[in-house]
């Protein structure tokens, strides 16, 4: 008779029910693993006989056959040691085999028979309670997947525990869900001397989730200014929280099984591959765009990245979700985040300063931000000239306003958006307004609408660019408590649009 357990495999953020079945039949002896396991899962084998051993349970002198089903399924990762060793031990008659059945299991196996944590507990837990069984899970995983409610989690330490459990002899409790990671101390937008401009900019774009490029000499406080915008960011709603720890879980991010309510701030080297940013290589893993889901990717040193990569980026821009295609891998991960550029005006940076400009100037400037494309710089709505702070200014105290007071008015703002989009979905802001639904909501009146025609004939506007300053435009109005788009809000949208971009549209 056939024995049955249950695991997962992933693609991308879903977890796919994989049905392990484990045969003890007459014949040579011998362990095979068949329907199509990767290097990790062939392993298994050895480190579940290694792991029975220390349990002093030996195989059987037969032919033991273990299917992972459906069998067209590419199976990756070493989690699947401890599915196969549940099926082995009910396939004995060790642990019942109809308890084996009712689990989703998945761990990795030590040689002695300890149980290691492994990647995608909090997907895996998704799946076990949309099937209707528990989950079990080694006990560093166990916080983390406990945080579904609907699936019972039991989380031994080792295999010798998950054998007295299913057998009655010492029954494990459920394990409770980890600590909500607190955010560390925000940094103060107050921190920043002058940056008016700059700052007001930051606060739309995190408003709205709008895309944001600042371009500045050495120095003039871009990467400073970027770090701030996580601390003017609305916490994640539950929906977006457990949705970006699923993807996170996968790229083992989690701390000790804590969600964290804090937009992710993720911030790549300029010298990042291609799937590093968007995702891949070995099990099509989540890229840093994933990984920024919910919250901010900022790249500095913007036209310093390859070519390949920055180009790579304007179709998730756009959609909100990168299909990562491989020989054997088609996942598809989402990526609605705000992106922060930064840049330099030139390689030297002192494109404006007629003293310590290089001898090529200004062609080097337009050679080194030649390195965007515009269809790419097109799809930045907020574009800011970041100007040199005199060194006597340093010294003076912080202006503006603090984060804390920023922070109030992009939080009403946001809910405001929420309100909105109730019906697109959670986490809709005026970044994903689009077709009617943007004409509806932002909408200029007669000045402002007359306003924007004439910016769009003067500056030869692409309709992309025309419809990224009616969702700005409308981000400002909601900043500005507005139910009506007006004038001096498109005249805004317009002036960050334009300024310093002959070479955008």
């Amino acid at each position: 008779m056939v024995a049955h357990s249950y695991t997962v495999a992933f693609e991308g953020v879903e977890a796919r029910l994989v049905e392990v079945q484990c045969a003890v039949t007459p014949g040579l002896p011998g362990f095979s693993i068949v329907g199509l396991p990767d290097k990790a899962v062939s392993e298994a084998r050895d480190r579940v006989r290694a792991a029975l051993s220390a349990l002093s349970i030996a195989l059987p002198s037969r032919k033991i056959t273990v299917n992972l089903s459906p069998a067209d399924l590419p199976k990756e990762g070493s989690h699947f040691d401890l599915p196969i060793a549940l099926g082995l031990l009910a396939a004995l008659d060790v642990v019942p085999r109809d308890a084996a059945a009712a689990t989703v299991s998945l761990g990795e196996l030590s040689l002695d028979g300890a149980l290691m944590p492994v990647i995608g507990a909090l997907p895996a837990a998704m799946t076990a309670a949309e099937d209707g069984r528990g989950l079990l899970c080694p006990h560093a995983s166990g916080p983390e997947a406990a945080w579904v409610d609907a699936c019972p989690v039991i989380a031994p330490r080792t295999l010798l525990e998950v054998v007295k459990h299913f057998t009655g002899q010492a029954v494990l409790p459920p394990c409770t869900a980890g600590e909500i990671a607190r955010p560390s101390g925000a940094r103060d937008l107050r921190d920043v001397k002058g940056q008016e401009r700059a700052k007001r900019a930051l606060e739309i774009a995190a408003a709205g989730r709008h895309h944001l490029i600042l371009v500045g000499a050495p120095g003039s406080g871009k990467s400073m200014l970027a770090a701030r915008m996580p601390g003017i960011l609305p916490p994640l709603t539950p929906a977006e929280a457990l949705e970006t720890s699923m993807i996170h879980s996968l790229a083992g991010l989690l701390d000790e099984g804590g969600i964290s309510m804090a937009r992710p701030f993720r911030e790549p080297h300029h010298t990042a591959s291609q799937a590093a940013i968007i995702g891949g290589g070995r099990g099509a893993k989540p890229g840093e765009i994933s990984l920024a889901h919910n919250g901010v990717l900022f790249m500095d040193e913007f036209p310093e990245f390859p070519r390949t990569v920055l180009e790579t980026l304007r179709q998730p821009i756009e959609t909100g979700e990168v299909m990562v295609a491989r020989a054997n891998a088609h996942v598809r991960y989402p990526c609605r985040f705000s992106l922060v550029a930064a840049a330099n005006p030139c390689r030297c940076g002192h494109l404006a300063d007629a003293e310590r400009a290089c001898s090529r100037a200004p062609a080097c400037g337009e050679d080194y931000m030649g390195r965007i494309s515009g269809p790419l710089m097109d799809r930045f709505d907020l574009r800011v000239e970041v100007p040199p702070v005199a060194y006597t200014d340093l010294a003076l105290p912080g202006s503006g306003d603090a984060s804390d007071v920023v922070a109030a008015r992009v939080a009403a703002a946001r809910e405001v958006q929420t309100k909105r989009y109730a019906d697109r979905g959670a986490g809709r802001t005026n970044a994903d307004a689009e077709g009617a639904r943007l004409e509806e909501v932002a909408a200029p009146d007669a000045d402002g609408t007359a306003l924007l025609s004439r910016a769009a004939e003067r500056f030869g506007l692409s309709a992309r660019g025309y419809h990224r300053i009616l969702r700005v435009a409308r981000t400002i109005a909601d900043l500005d408590g507005s139910d009506a788009v007006r004038r001096p809000h498109v005249a805004e949208a317009v002036s960050y649009r334009i300024v310093a971009s002959s070479n955008a549209d």
